[in-house]
């Protein structure tokens, strides 16, 4: 009747035993570390950095205890802190000979102390939020004005190019703040331009107007297209902070929007402000260029020149122009560039890798505006056979991706042949994309919370679950004597659970999912009390204790389940309608409910049989006093 088969303890051990080593890695700490990652976009950080940063250490004199590829980074962990600090210097100085082009961020960091057969079972401690790791915490306000005249600017362009196509004649096109204001000498004019601009540009509204003495039509944005316009700024500019943060080698940083035109940002372990700020406000700019002279003796490619730039070496550089290095597959090669830009990032609406159909190779497809499509129109139609560089310049720094040879008169579609494989398509193509911010940012709140707080706020935390587990356990042992001794090693069970799934899931743990742990523990028992007392029901009743115990199990996870599933209800509504610490609360609060009726019904259960499940003549159970009405005890309730 009490006895469970043979697989259910299987899996009831196995559950304990990957419970246990997943929830080690929690006990360890961390250590110091020093993290190498790119500086620049056209850097890569791959396996062939990690001898180097060893080569450094050793040139140094440091040991530590492993370096590592995590990922886009290389990682240094280090017994303390001050050859952590003076492996960053010896690093430093290695990989970023020159100061004012640093081609690798060495940062600070904290790397996790598990030994490494832990981290082969992919077994890691949880991440821990801002307010338990320390960090620092920006408020940023976009510049919501700035995106919407960008918008407008761009109208302008595609306004100018739409008139053309259609052979409508017009005074002057120019941007008056918000809105666009496009000029004609008659009526007539004026109604045939309407025309095609109400069918080719629903997004506006137009309006007669009078500039000037002319007449003319105002357009603006609808307000549902402004809207979207703001929508897809805020989007933008929280993708490009993630690409940026993640140099940063921040563990779960929180990069989400507040309001209509706020951004916060909170990176849990960094302490470096500065550092913060300068990854953050990094300005990217792409630019095309013709190519005036290069070294390639291909008679199908002009502007062979190797005497222009041997001259350009020397200092002789031509006005209008600029000598810049290539840099491909560890080989340099000088290109003499026009100052001059055919178009910019800001003409870029994609550029996606794709492979070619017709001759089965990686290609990039680019698309721009209608503003860069007739100036690459206009280039392309007398640079054919002609080598074109696109160029991304950062920290005043210009660096080439690519310099492609037109092939033939391109406009607004074109591809970008020659990639030798499809992860250089898509690294090109991620490199093009990677530019400026959708509108400015400026930061308006700033905070920096010291780990000396967060290590309180954890021991606090800890304390407040240590202490609430210590009073229920007490209680349940001497109101529940032997059935609550059991019902407390579910509930530490429930805990070792709860940490592992916390840990299995990399969620992050922040003060209120502290509180929800703590409030799990009083949820979690009551599932045992309800066990419990109708068990000592059934007892009072005058049912055999194999039968009550049986009896109070099967009768009370009714009730239980029905509790749990309500509450996770709750929960569950937390979770999808929260954010920021009221979704911290609910994933703790949900997986508990889940950790618990596990432990509280099946591993409680299973230790009440492994005792008692295996007595024949079982007379007695020890659940604490037990009185019928007439003020007797049963026999069966009296150990």
């Amino acid at each position: 009747m009490n006895r469970y088969p043979l697989w259910k303890y299987a899996i009831l051990a196995l559950a304990l035993l990957v419970g246990l080593v997943y929830t080690l890695p929690n006990l360890f700490g961390e250590a110091p570390a020093v993290q190498v990652s790119s500086g620049k976009a056209t850097v890569k950080v791959d396996a062939g950095l990690v001898p180097r940063v060893e080569q450094a250490l050793r040139a140094a004199q440091l040991q530590a205890d492993f370096v590592q590829l995590d990922g886009t980074s290389v990682r240094a962990r280090f017994g303390d802190t001050d050859t952590q600090l003076k492996a960053k210097d010896a690093i430093t100085r290695a990989l970023n000979p020159d100061a004012t082009d640093s081609n690798y961020i060495v940062a600070l960091n904290l790397l996790s102390r598990s030994p490494k057969w832990l981290t082969a079972l992919h077994a890691l401690p949880m991440y821990l939020g801002l307010d338990l790791r320390g960090g620092v915490h920006f408020l940023m306000q976009v510049d919501m004005q700035a995106a919407l005249i960008k918008r407008a600017e761009g109208l302008s362009s595609d306004i100018r190019s739409l008139l053309r196509e259609k052979n409508v004649r017009h005074a002057g096109i120019a941007r008056a703040g918000l809105a666009v204001e496009v000029r004609f000498r008659d009526a007539a004019t004026r109604d045939a331009a309407r025309a095609v601009l109400v069918e080719a540009l629903p997004d506006l509204e137009w309006n007669d107007a009078s500039v000037g003495g002319d007449l003319a039509l105002s357009g603006r944005l609808k307000p549902q297209a402004a809207r979207a316009v703001q929508e897809q700024t805020i989007k933008q500019n929280i993708t490009t902070l993630h690409n940026r943060i993640n140099e940063l080698g921040v563990a779960e940083p929180v990069i989400q929007q507040q309001g209509a035109d706020r951004v916060v940002v909170q990176l849990p372990g960094v302490q470096d402000t500065a550092k913060a700020k300068d990854i953050i406000g990094r300005t990217a700019t792409l630019e095309v260029r013709m190519v005036e002279a290069h070294l390639n003796s291909d008679p199908q490619v002009r502007d062979f020149n190797p005497s222009k730039i041997e001259d350009a070496k020397k200092g002789l550089i031509p006005p209008g122009t600029e000598l810049i290095y290539s840099r491909r597959d560890g080989r340099e090669e000088p290109l003499l560039l026009s100052k001059q830009v055919v178009f910019t990032g800001e003409n870029l609406t994609g550029a996606d890798a794709s492979i070619d159909q017709q001759h089965s190779g990686s290609v990039v497809s680019v698309t721009l505006d209608a503003k860069g499509g007739a100036a690459m129109k206009a280039a392309s139609r007398e640079g054919v056979k002609r080598r074109m560089a696109v160029v991304l310049i950062e920290k005043g720094k210009p660096e080439i991706l690519t310099a492609p040879t037109i092939q033939s008169e391109l406009s607004n579609r074109f591809q970008i042949t020659g990639m030798r494989n499809p992860e250089e398509a898509n690294d090109l193509a991620l490199l093009m994309r990677a530019g400026s911010l959708a509108a400015p940012m400026e930061i308006i709140e700033e905070r920096t919370i010291g780990p000396s707080l967060g290590a309180e706020n954890i021991e606090k935390g800890f304390n407040s679950v240590i202490y609430g587990f210590t009073a229920i356990a007490v209680f349940m042992c001497a109101y529940y004597r032997l059935f609550g001794m059991f019902s407390t090693v579910a509930l530490a069970v429930n805990l070792l659970l709860l940490m592992a799934v916390l840990s299995m899931l990399q969620a992050t743990l922040t003060l209120p999912g502290i509180a929800a742990i703590a409030l799990t523990l009083g949820m979690a028992i009551d599932a045992n009390v309800l066990i419990n007392e109708r068990v000592r029901e059934e007892l009072r009743g005058g049912a055999p204790p194999q039968t009550a115990i049986a009896t109070g199990y099967e009768r009370a996870w009714a009730t239980i389940l029905d509790s749990n599933v309500t509450t996770l209800i709750a929960g569950l509504a937390l979770l999808a309608f929260g954010s920021g610490p009221v979704r911290g609360f609910a994933v703790v609060h949900c997986l508990g409910i889940l950790t618990s009726m596990f432990s509280a019904v099946l591993f409680s259960r299973g230790l009440v049989n492994l005792w008692y499940g295996r007595q024949k003549k079982l007379k007695s159970v020890s659940i604490g006093q037990i009185w019928r009405p007439d003020g007797a005890m049963p026999p069966a309730a009296q150990a």
